[in-house]
């Protein structure tokens, strides 16, 4: 049995997962932001992998190793900027998530280290993308049984706070981890 967990700091420091995924822009070349952080901590190493890709469009992930980072490896995912919501962007959010866990998963990958994808400079509404990113991870990780911990790393109290309060509203309490080798 998969759980979400939620964790309140910077995703750069979660030294159990062994998947990050980066909230990335369609570039791939580092930003602001988590995207930043991301690539600050995991070295140059990575640069000339994620420009190898020649980058990403909205909705879609790329995988490159993790460099300086703990992690094996890191799943870049571009999510939609908000137009309102009436572009898309609520499926492009979702692909992001499904997409992130089925590449952690086709990589042996057991546990997934999340951000709030499109929640900073690309403004979607918190609570609307918390709604997306919980729904959208549990669906992939029942797809996905081997992938046993998705950990959502939240940038402040407000939004810990919403994932947390949305992730009791669908009744995905988290559980135990499921037994088995790591």
């Amino acid at each position: 049995m998969s759980r979400i967990t939620l964790h309140l700091g910077d995703i750069t420091t979660d030294g159990e997962a062994d998947v990050l995924v980066n909230a990335a822009n369609s570039g791939l070349l580092g930003g602001g932001g988590v995207d930043g952080a991301i690539h600050r901590a995991a070295g140059p190493e990575i640069l000339p992998e994620c420009r190898a890709h020649g980058g990403c469009p909205t909705g879609e992930v790329r995988v490159t190793s993790a460099g300086r980072l703990p992690a094996r490896f890191i799943v870049h995912a571009v999510g939609p900027i908000w137009h309102g919501g009436e572009r898309g962007e609520p499926e492009l959010l979702a692909s992001c998530f499904e997409r992130a866990i089925a590449a952690a998963a086709e990589r042996g990958g057991r546990r997934v280290a999340l951000p709030a994808i499109s929640t900073g400079i690309y403004r979607y509404p918190l609570e609307r993308a918390a709604h997306v990113a919980l729904t959208a991870t549990a669906r992939a990780l029942a797809r996905h049984p081997e992938v046993v911990e998705a950990r959502f790393w939240l940038f402040d109290e407000r939004a810990h706070a919403t994932f947390a309060r949305v992730r009791d509203d669908l009744g995905l309490q988290e559980g135990p981890v499921s037994s088995g080798p790591l």
